[in-house]
């Protein structure tokens, strides 16, 4: 038994929860001891093994609820075989109703956890569980929307993440060995070798791994790991959706978010509501106030433990509605360091502020930068080009030392000097809070059959310091949408539309200006190396060095061809919100 406050704590080990098809689960139990009847279950499902979350099942249990926190199919003590997220589903609804017949439940069961756990809850949901009272995903993957590609870009750590999840045991000190993965990673980028290699060169050929990388974009493969639009109506539970302005999962869980709100019923849109913190992925689970170089104001500091325990108290105990929750959603303004609300995810935005991209000389480095400004621009076109061939000593050195976490680190932006395009706003001359999604509409002409863009913003100081507000990226052989591929067959200048930005809110200060970074996304990004594309037109994870070609991307601003960035500004304070 363990103690955390005033109250005693059971812990039950070894568990075996039978599925349908006889396959037994193995789960680790915590309930208070002194409970006089069945109370109300919260239920975990996790590939990381049950004893990562026992400081979480200490705190549920203390707090009057059971916790039951569940190792999925061929994970540490669970029988079956590991298929990620596929096996979710079915073996939640299973879990959810054998944990409602047990003698400490009274027939009320909730979903918790975060990332991999996010995603669970939404599938185990789909499957309409009698007793499944609410559901809390925390920065849960849509899969084949960002996980475990981005615009159908596949990142590194993907086989990363394989290798933390492959067999039964815990192998999160090789997972978290940032200095092994990089090497590994770098190893590669050098080596030219296909994506597809990736796992040979890492010793452990991985078969999920290969079979992702054969549905390189959405189709029906992906669409059977998510909730159709059936399914998502289907869903009519209260949800407390979670998620962070720096979470890598943020685009899957809004579009869990977006989908849900877009097929329930008016009733079940209504008990829906969303908190988008100043967090990054693991934020959103335990809040920090300081990440990535980020300082953060104490009410970042939001008790999500708390909140959660007030929401289980109104959705299974009719308690009170949680006070924080005023409405729909909930979002945190960095610089102002101030929660603000809204009655939709929309309402965040009252409008677009056009910044059209301009310049006097070619734009391709920080000192001598084109513009953002309000006239539509007129200066001759802009281009750099990118050869996936070069392997140049000092860009290497800033790649190998960038921390991925960062948002403040500036090194890669000056070690791409000429191979990117650059544009700086004016200084602003009043505070103005941006919130919600940037767009940049541009007219670029590329010499090649695809290639990739890499788009990122940036809060820039006075002293010259900055932080990355949003980032987006294109594939050019998916300008006309992620589920058509079409290889460019022109140099004519073609319009990409980046309108995958992640969702930002942020006060900008008198003084300040916006950065707009264009650049090619084979290199080292903010997060961490990519996928290479080395713009031919076979499939990107087959290309290897030896088919490479030299890109020249130009990017048009005139008349004829205006490219602009839209800039998400705030809707107006209401009263309520004043001095909150």
């Amino acid at each position: 038994m363990l103690k955390e406050g005033d109250r005693l704590c059971e812990i039950r080990w070894g568990i075996q929860i039978p599925l349908r098809d006889g396959v037994r689960l193995s789960a680790t139990a915590y309930v208070p001891i002194d409970q006089k009847a069945p109370t109300e279950c919260i239920v975990a499902l996790t590939p990381y093994i049950s004893d990562s979350h026992h400081d979480r099942g200490v705190r549920f249990a203390a707090a009057g609820m059971a916790f039951f926190v569940v190792d999925v199919r061929g994970r540490g003590n669970s029988e079956g075989e590991f298929r990620p997220y596929l096996q979710e589903a079915a073996d939640g609804y299973d879990v959810v109703e054998w944990l409602a017949t047990q003698p400490c439940c009274n027939g009320k069961v909730a979903m918790w956890g975060g990332s991999y756990l996010g995603y669970a809850q939404w599938v185990a949901a789909k499957e309409n569980p009698p007793h499944l009272v609410t559901i809390v995903p925390a920065a849960a993957p849509h899969l084949g929307t960002d996980f475990p590609m981005r615009s159908n870009i596949f990142f590194p750590y993907v086989l990363q993440w394989l290798f933390l999840t492959n067999g039964r045991a815990s192998q999160t000190r090789i997972f978290s060995d940032k200095l092994f993965w990089n090497s590994f990673y770098r190893h590669w980028y050098e080596s030219g070798r296909a994506f597809r290699d990736m796992d040979g060169m890492l010793q452990n050929p991985s078969a999920i791994f290969q079979e992702w990388l054969s549905h390189p974009e959405p189709d029906t493969y992906w669409d059977t790991y998510n909730p159709s639009a059936q399914e998502y109506a289907r869903i009519t539970l209260p949800v407390l959706s979670i998620t962070g302005s720096y979470d890598d999962d943020q685009i899957g869980a809004l579009e869990h978010y977006r989908q849900h709100m877009r097929n329930a019923d008016a009733a079940t849109r209504a008990q829906h509501y969303l908190i988008i913190g100043p967090w990054n992925h693991g934020g959103t689970v335990a809040p920090k106030s300081e990440f990535g170089g980020l300082k953060l104001g104490s009410a970042s500091l939001l008790d999500l433990h708390q909140l959660q325990l007030e929401w289980y108290a109104w959705t299974m105990r009719n308690g009170p509605r949680p006070e924080f929750l005023k409405k729909a959603v909930a979002y945190y303004v960095m610089g102002a360091e101030r929660w603000r609300y809204a009655e939709s995810l929309e309402a965040v935005t009252e409008r677009h502020q056009a910044f059209f991209l301009d310049s006097s000389a070619n734009a391709t480095d920080v000192f001598c930068a084109g513009v953002l400004g309000e006239e539509i621009g007129r200066g001759r076109a802009d281009s750099y080009t990118y050869d996936p061939r070069e392997l140049r000593g000092p860009e290497i050195r800033a790649e190998s030392m960038i921390d991925a976490e960062s948002v403040v680190d500036q090194s890669l932006t000056f070690a791409l000097r000429g191979r990117q395009l650059i544009y700086h706003s004016a200084p602003f001359e009043e505070d103005v809070e941006v919130s919600g999604f940037f767009k940049l509409a541009a007219w670029v002409s590329i010499d090649c059959p695809d290639t990739d863009l890499y788009v990122s913003i940036y809060d820039v100081m006075p002293d010259g310091t900055c932080i990355r507000l949003s980032s987006d990226a294109i594939r050019a052989r998916y300008r006309e949408g992620l589920r058509t591929s079409k290889l460019i067959e022109t140099r004519d200048p073609l319009q990409y539309t980046f309108n995958q930005f992640t969702f930002i809110s942020r006060r900008i200060e008198s003084g300040h200006r916006l950065r707009l970074v264009i650049a090619p996304m084979g290199r080292l990004t903010d997060s961490n190396f990519a996928q290479r594309n080395f713009n031919v037109g076979a499939a990107v994870a087959e290309q290897s060095i030896d088919s490479a070609r030299a890109v020249t991307v130009t990017l048009f601003h005139d008349e004829s061809y205006p490219s602009a960035l839209y800039v998400p500004i705030a809707a107006p304070e209401p009263c309520d919100e004043i001095g909150s």
